[in-house]
């Protein structure tokens, strides 16, 4: 029901046509049969239906989870990281639950353990998501890997939208800590 529920909702705006009649019933009429083509033409040509309307939704949900500022920070510019030995890896798929915090401390404040993002960053968020669900490849995000931890250097909202789809892996450029 739920698959053909996205093609009744025209179904409303046909009846108020209906009822009002005349020019204005007449529009009515014929942005219910937009709305209901559209929705058709994405249910047969593969279109997934994801609208700002699902990603908030999605967002709502995140955030509500959120715990607050507790995803794990490496500092670059001093500590064993900043004298460690680098070797760049190449793009590759890494395993989502690999990636286990930041190199950026504003965004170790921003999201928590699980990547759930902060309210300030909805917008960009919402955008990512719909992208995603749309099909869009988006760019490889960069890690660090320490072990066989990672430590975002680049793409905290697209691991987090990764994550909220049930991703498994993710591409990354990645550099490794020795």
């Amino acid at each position: 029901m739920r698959r053909h529920r996205s093609l009744l909702l025209p179904a409303p705006l046909a009846a108020a046509a209906i009822v009002i009649g005349g020019i204005a019933g007449f529009f009515l009429g014929f942005v219910a049969v937009l709305l209901w083509i559209d929705r058709l033409l994405d249910r047969l040509f593969g279109g997934t239906g994801a609208g700002r309307v699902e990603a908030e939704r999605a967002f709502r949900r995140l955030a509500r989870g959120h715990r607050g500022p507790d995803l794990a920070y490496v500092a670059m510019d001093s500590g064993p990281a900043a004298v460690a030995s680098r070797r760049a890896l190449g793009v590759q798929t890494i395993a989502i639950d690999s990636i286990v915090g930041t190199v950026d401390r504003h965004k170790a404040e921003s999201f928590d353990r699980s990547f759930r993002p902060a309210e300030w960053s909805r917008g960009r968020w919402t955008l990512m998501y719909l992208a995603a669900r749309r099909g869009v490849e988006m760019p490889p995000v960069s890690v660090y890997r320490v072990g066989d931890r990672h430590y975002v250097r680049d793409g905290h909202h697209r691991v987090s939208v990764a994550r909220a789809l049930g991703a498994r892996g993710i591409d990354a450029h990645v550099v490794e800590l020795t």
